[in-house]
């Protein structure tokens, strides 16, 4: 295969979206949610766990255990096995490799989860050894983490595109109202403009309500083929393209822009639908600004028209283009790295007409899922997108 052709996934299907319902903090371990994920995943698809063949694991709080030692603990022997851990990226990514092995024969089923426990003191671990820039340049002068780096990220897109707070606070309003009527989510109460705008500083420009809150719990789905599906009787999507680009654009002094920007024409060509076909869009949304870049990336506006293409439309899940329609990070909750599986999972369910929460109208036939993780002290290294479609 020559440079820039991508070979089409098939008939290979994802399936059985599952979700650890999420809390705020627990006293189990990661391996008690990635453990619950499967159990999920096996309960929802009638399949023995000797059935399931292959295997991706992705969680930050598993250390010192490995995949590996995952499925000792699970009584499992897969013949594939991967471990992802590239926060928000990795739902999308765990997707694009499970299907290339059950592409390819390597594998007939594979289950990919994530999960991760919160401790009270987890956040405060996992920030301080997330990388050796993070121990070297950031933790030592008092960082709590990534709100500094995406406070200034925020400033630089609000001087240089013109954007304001109030058009951050229009998607983390149109999200909360999604949420509502999503029963897994953590935020249980509306939240106003006025709510938004006056929340405690976090850092500068950010307030609360443009911070993800750290919490517990697991997600997972099935890849295989759809006659495997169909035999088993469950709602399945098809996989129409996917991207994934790390360390994009690394000359950019400040990080405006991701590397979507430099595939998605690959993902557009190989899904053979464009940003006007999609019906439902799963941004990675640990903070606003960040799914205002996937929306300028991912073609739906030009770059620095992020702030006007919010401004000129409605994000709930009944709007003129539904965003993040169980809530998002931002409402429902941000389960470590499992938050890289949320999106993905959700778009899922609304092109099978599963949602746990409000549908879209009439159905989602196209939906997009997003993924943008491991910050490194001033950017995110990796980028993943996925198309999905009805069966």
């Amino acid at each position: 295969m020559g440079a820039g052709i991508r070979k089409p996934y098939g008939d290979v299907v994802v399936t059985a979206p599952v979700t650890v319902p999420y809390e705020r903090y627990s006293i189990r371990s990661a391996h008690w949610f990635l453990g619950r994920s499967l159990a999920a995943l096996l309960s929802r698809s009638g399949l023995a766990k000797d059935e399931v063949d292959g295997a991706c694991v992705s969680s930050f709080t598993l250390p010192p255990d490995s995949a590996i030692g995952l499925m000792q603990y699970l009584g499992m022997s897969p013949r594939w096995l991967d471990a992802i851990n590239l926060g928000g990226a990795c739902g999308v990514v765990a997707l694009r490799r499970a299907a290339r092995a059950v592409q390819s024969g390597d594998a007939g089923v594979v289950a990919c989860i994530a999960g991760d426990t919160n401790h009270v003191h987890s956040f405060r671990h996992n920030v301080s050894n997330f990388s050796q820039f993070a121990r070297d340049a950031v933790y030592p002068y008092g960082s709590g983490g990534p709100n500094a780096s995406f406070a200034f990220l925020t400033d630089y897109y609000m001087r240089h595109y013109g954007a304001t707070r109030e058009d951050f606070g229009k998607l983390c309003i149109a999200q909360r109202e999604n949420a509502l009527r999503f029963p897994l989510a953590l935020m249980k109460r509306p939240l106003t403009m006025e709510q938004y705008l006056g929340a405690r500083l976090i850092a500068e420009p950010l307030r609360l309500f443009d911070c993800v809150m750290p919490c517990a719990g697991g997600e997972g789905f099935l890849v295989m083929r759809r006659e495997r599906a169909d035999g088993l009787g469950l709602p399945h999507a098809r996989i129409l393209g996917t991207i994934e680009r790390h360390n994009a654009f690394p000359d950019d002094p400040i990080q405006m822009r991701g590397g979507w920007a430099l595939d998605r024409d690959d993902l557009y060509a190989m899904a053979g639908v464009g940003p006007d076909d999609v019906d439902v869009l799963q941004t990675y949304d640990d903070y606003p600004v960040i799914s205002l870049m996937q929306m300028e990336d991912l073609g739906f506006c030009a770059k620095g028209e992020g702030a006007d293409f919010v401004r000129d439309r409605t994000f709930t899940v009944d709007g003129d283009f539904p965003v993040n329609t169980s809530g998002g990070q931002l409402s429902v909750g941000q389960a470590g790295i499992a938050g890289g599986y949320l999106g993905l999972v959700e778009a899922v369910r609304q092109v099978t007409g599963e949602a746990l929460g409000a549908a879209v109208p009439g159905g989602a036939e196209v939906a997009l899922a997003s993924g943008f993780g491991m910050i490194n002290y001033d950017r995110g290294l990796c980028s993943a997108a996925a198309i999905l479609a009805a069966a």
